[in-house]
C-alpha cells in the first residue's frame, strides 16, 4: 500500500525515541515531526538519516484506514497500548 496524500499520521501520532534531524531527542507522541513537509510527506524518506523505526513502519490498510483521522486514531491507540 502506498501512503495516502495529505496524511502524515505516521509522522505525527507515534513517539520516536531515536534522534531525528532537527529533533535530537526524538519526538513525543501526537507531535508533528520537523521533517514532515507542507505536503504531509517525510522530507527525509529516502535518506540514511531517517530513523530506523520510521523506516520500519509500513503503510497498511489496517494502520491507515480510509482517512487521516482513522490512521491517527489507530496509531494513538498503538502508542498507548505499547507505552511502558
Amino acid at each position: 500500500m502506498d501512503c495516502r496524500p495529505d496524511c502524515g499520521a505516521c509522522c505525527t501520532a507515534p513517539s520516536v525515541s531515536s534522534p531525528i534531524p532537527g529533533m535530537p531527542n526524538g519526538k513525543p507522541a501526537n507531535t508533528l515531526c520537523v521533517q514532515l513537509g507542507a505536503d504531509m510527506r517525510c522530507k527525509i524518506f529516502a535518506s540514511p538519516l531517517r530513523p530506523k523505526v520510521c523506516a520500519s513502519l509500513q503503510a497498511s490498510r489496517e494502520m491507515c484506514g480510509a482517512t487521516r483521522q482513522q490512521a491517527m486514531d489507530y496509531l494513538i491507540y498503538l502508542e498507548a497500548a505499547t507505552a511502558p
